[in-house]
């Protein structure tokens, strides 16, 4: 029997038949429905959302960073739409190693790969979209150009590096810091930078004969005109990076012009009933898809995350697909029936068969005949702090005095009348990533922190290969119909979350606010994706609301337990659609009082 949902909820369990919009800041939720309601689509809806973020959640995401996207139009099939850059070509091991560094540091240059979120914005509406470019960026330009006041948290970020910005990147301090002091909280924030950017972007679309030629055009000008140009100089210019040295990175214009968005068929894998569709192995998406596949040789009694005996087999679950995503993803691995064997029953049972009674503390990768698994340094904290002062808080944000930042993330699902379903998650390019860019407004990102200094790593640095990312967007189906969409940030805990959501909707019959406002755990005894790659053997993360008799009762059966301060776990957004009557339900994350579905 499963635990009963939450009696009372902090938001309204939305329902309605028009469009819904759910995401991690409510100003990105109404531009998406403003969109939907004046015509748009999900599609128009969801980049006019993405674009808005860049300005009032820049600590969680910007225009140099990443996005990984699940789009399906109605009566079509799910696609992956792949924002994630590769690294540089003058990104190898050799030359990182010729520099002193172990691992790829978390803020810099060095930690940059080429930028894809805004290629995959423009591509998603130029794909699937409706409207003009004008029109999708109208609302960003607003909030640009007329300001935002800045959220707690991205005030508290600016003051956690103010000093890196003004002893080492001025131009960041220009953008961010008022008379050299960090902003205070609620304080008017404009980027007229950014703006401008933006404006020449739809100077050079008008040249266009039709839409989707308007959007090819912006999207040269970004390639291969002043953005890359300028993008390139600043990666080029030495400047401090997260270990205290200073670096010039490798990003050049060459990188920007080689890139191009793909659109890649998605992984998929049946869980009562219904599928779940994620991004391949150079996400970390089928953590997912592998975790479900070991739960599914469970009693519905081991699947509740509300019982010490539920978290306890979904917390030992998830190590066992955790430890294979560290052993065998990456864009490097090229090896199919490797992916193959990581989804089959017959390994999910072997895998299944590993967990007892007792946590465990070791770091147990799958054996793949004829693959041997890659295994990566597991650093302790105590490890890490020797090498690294300051260590990283739990919870997210986390940022560092230095710039470098773990997990730090958005999500976007939007679902419209006709069917049509998106779930984007964008990420990186954070305002402490690297120093700002002053023609632009924006700084690039650090997702190459993810690769490996280690050429036997199926994710280690190699030019022109993806890191394996973190960002990790769901869609469900039923019957080859997209019904939802949903998502999290939260770096190497996105998939843990979005889990215990999945068994309390499809096992607990939840309905997606109580699914998301239900406590929330994740493991942290992973090697974890980002700088400075600290693993935590036994590590179980909960939050108080699960109670002091299951807490207990998880140390007792060998669990290094922390609780988290509350309102730092899960910020998950969800929507759905019954394909039937075309009813619709949506929710959003209250920790934090930032996220909120919308719709009617």
């Amino acid at each position: 029997m499963f635990t009963a949902p939450p009696d009372h909820l902090s938001r309204p369990a939305l329902t309605g038949s028009f469009g819904m919009a759910a995401s991690t800041n409510w100003v990105a939720s109404a531009v998406a429905q403003s969109v939907l309601e004046r015509g748009g689509n999900a599609f128009d809806a969801v980049v006019a959302a993405g674009f808005v973020t860049h300005v009032v959640e820049p600590h969680l995401n910007g225009p140099g960073g990443d996005l990984v996207a699940l789009v399906t139009p109605a009566g079509e099939d799910t696609m992956v739409v792949n924002g994630q850059g590769p690294a540089p070509q003058g990104a190898d091991i050799a030359h990182y190693r010729s520099l002193g560094l172990e691992f790829v540091p978390g803020s810099g240059a060095l930690a940059s790969a080429v930028p894809g979120a805004v290629e995959a914005w423009l591509v998603i509406l130029r794909e699937f979209g409706t409207w003009e470019l004008r029109d999708v960026l109208s609302y960003v330009l607003h909030y640009a150009e007329v300001g935002h006041p800045l959220l707690p948290n991205a005030a508290g970020t600016i003051a956690s590096v103010a000093g890196l910005f003004r002893d080492h990147w001025p131009e960041s301090a220009k953008l961010w810091l008022v008379d050299g002091q960090a902003p205070a909280a609620g304080m008017l924030h404009k980027n007229p930078q950014y703006a401008r950017t933006l404006r020449r972007l739809i100077a050079a679309a008008d040249a266009g004969a039709t839409r989707e030629a308007r959007i090819d055009a912006a999207l040269r000008e970004w390639k291969t005109g002043f953005v890359a140009t300028a993008a390139a100089r600043a990666a080029q210019t030495r400047h401090r990076h997260a270990d205290g040295n200073d670096y010039a990175g490798v990003l050049s214009v060459d990188d920007f012009a080689e890139f191009t968005v793909r659109l890649e068929d998605p992984v998929r894998l049946t869980f009562r009933d219904t599928t779940v569709v994620k991004a391949g192995f150079w996400s970390q998406g089928p953590v997912l898809l592998q975790t479900l596949a070991i739960l599914d040789h469970f009693d519905d009694a081991d699947l509740d995350p509300s019982t010490e005996r539920g978290v306890h087999t979904i917390a030992e679950a998830l190590k066992l697909a955790m430890a294979d995503r560290d052993a065998y993803y990456g864009d490097a691995r090229d090896d199919h029936e490797v992916l193959r064997t990581l989804l089959s029953p017959e390994y999910a049972k072997q895998r299944a068969a590993l967990i007892t009674s007792r946590a465990s503390a070791e770091w147990r990768p799958g054996t793949i005949p004829g693959t041997p698994p890659y295994f990566p340094p597991l650093r302790t904290k105590a490890e890490v702090d020797a090498a690294v002062s300051n260590a990283y808080g739990i919870g997210e944000p986390t940022v560092r005095p230095t710039g470098e930042t773990r997990g730090d993330t958005v999500h976007i699902d939007v679902i419209d009348r006709h069917g049509n379903v998106v779930s984007a998650t964008p990420s990186g390019g954070w305002l402490q990533s690297n120093p700002a860019i002053d023609e632009l407004g924006f700084c690039l990102g650090t997702r190459l922190q993810m690769t490996w200094l280690d050429p036997a790593s199926p994710s280690a640095l190699r030019p022109g290969r993806l890191p394996r990312t973190t960002l990790t967007p769901t869609i469900l189906e039923r019957g080859s119909v997209a019904v939802s969409a949903i998502g999290s940030p939260g770096g190497d805990q996105q998939d843990q979350w979005q889990l215990l959501y999945l068994l309390r909707t499809l096992v607990g019959g939840y309905n997606p606010q109580q699914a998301i406002e239900s406590p929330m755990f994740h493991t942290t005894a992973v090697a974890q994706s980002f700088w400075p790659r600290e693993w935590t053997p036994g590590g179980l993360v909960v939050e108080a609301a699960l109670g002091a008799d299951v807490i207990e009762g998880l140390r007792r059966r060998g669990h290094a337990v922390t609780v988290s301060n509350p309102g730092n776990l899960g910020r998950l957004s969800a929507v759905d659609r019954d394909p039937v009557t075309g009813q619709m339900r949506a929710g959003a994350n209250p920790r934090g009082a930032q996220g909120y579905a919308v719709g009617r």
